[in-house]
């Protein structure tokens, strides 16, 4: 009886793990023969919704899937980006330019970085480079080449500066020294 017994509990424990059952490493509803979504279309709409975090958890995802390319890394800044994570953004998505430099999202949102850092010559660079490459069709890059235009000009020159400015004091017999207040 007892050999009985252990020759039937394989079999009964085998019947156990089939298609229907639930096994103890597999999440409770998952089903694991069926498609999953691609996780940059889970990115995109997580954004839209403003959940930043899980969007970039998604992202993420979709490089360990697709593989690491322009279009993940620019969705990896953007996350960054929308996180605040200026300084991460900006490394991410120079990569991502380095990748594909047509690639418009990734130059849009690099400028944008730059312009949040104070960069705003080189985000005129990459804004100019957006606008091109779009044809001037999206308004969003326009407003953004418009704003990097005036501030980059603005911090050239500014007339009306009056504390801050440059000042020439001699130092010696022929000798002079410019001064600012930076």
């Amino acid at each position: 009886m007892r050999s009985l017994l252990l020759l039937a509990l394989p079999l009964a424990l085998a019947a156990c793990t089939g298609p229907g059952a639930v096994s103890r490493n597999m999440p409770f509803g998952i089903d694991p023969r069926g498609e999953a979504v691609d996780g940059l279309m889970v990115g995109h709409r997580l954004m839209e919704a403003g959940e930043h975090e899980l969007a970039l958890k998604a992202y993420l995802r979709a490089a360990g899937e697709e593989g690491v390319n322009s279009d993940v890394l620019s969705s990896i800044g953007s996350a960054n980006l929308a996180l605040g994570r200026l300084g991460q953004a900006e490394q991410i998505l120079r990569r991502a330019v380095e990748e594909d430099s047509t690639f418009v999202p990734a130059l849009n949102n690099l400028g944008v970085v730059l312009m949040e850092r104070g960069k705003y010559g080189e985000a005129r660079v990459y804004f100019q480079q957006a606008f091109a490459l779009d044809s001037g069709q999206t308004d969003s890059i326009r407003e953004n080449l418009k704003a990097a235009i005036a501030r980059s000009e603005a911090a050239v020159y500014d007339p009306t500066q009056e504390e801050g400015g440059f000042r020439l004091v001699r130092q010696e017999k022929g000798k002079f020294v410019l001064l600012t207040q930076l």
